[in-house]
């Protein structure tokens, strides 16, 4: 119970759920679900009574390049998994180019499987203000799938 301690003693404060127990995600913006007959919807009855049978994590849930020298370009790589039991598609809103972020990926539906995103930055200082030599490079990237929408958070910090 969560009103008694390990030890049986009433509890003090209230027990704070983990957000995945609440059925919240943060960086996540729900979408009006529109339903679709040939979006892939599996009966199975012991699952039916869930109403979101697609649902995607990010892996890992947010990028820190770190320190970058300018004009160079650096890659990693985002694994967008899908925990739900039903196909999704999904497309990624292509950051400004201003931010030197490219998001290279291969559309298709993913069921039960996993998607590789690979995150690209060139390294290169914008200017305007006087940043001493660096300036930090922060971006939310849009991942739009159909029931939601997935913001990915990616730092940098560009060294000239």
């Amino acid at each position: 119970s969560l009103m008694v301690d390990v030890t049986g003693q009433t509890r003090k404060e209230k027990v704070l759920l983990p957000s995945y127990l609440q059925g919240k995600k943060p960086n996540t913006i729900p979408n009006k679900k529109i339903e679709d007959p040939a979006s892939g919807k599996v009966g199975i009855s012991s699952l039916a009574t869930r109403q979101d049978l697609t649902n995607f994590h990010l892996i890992p849930p947010r990028v820190t390049f770190g320190i970058l020298k300018e004009g160079c370009i650096y890659a990693t790589t985002v694994i967008m998994k899908n925990v739900g039991v039903n196909f999704s598609r999904f497309r990624v809103k292509q950051p400004p180019p201003h931010t030197g972020l490219r998001v290279m990926y291969t559309p298709r539906p993913v069921a039960g499987l996993q998607a590789e995103l690979e995150i690209e930055i060139f390294a290169m200082l914008i200017g305007g203000k006087d940043t001493f030599g660096l300036e930090e490079v922060s971006h939310d990237i849009e991942i739009l799938t159909e029931t939601e929408t997935l913001l990915l958070p990616v730092k940098a910090n560009i060294l000239s």
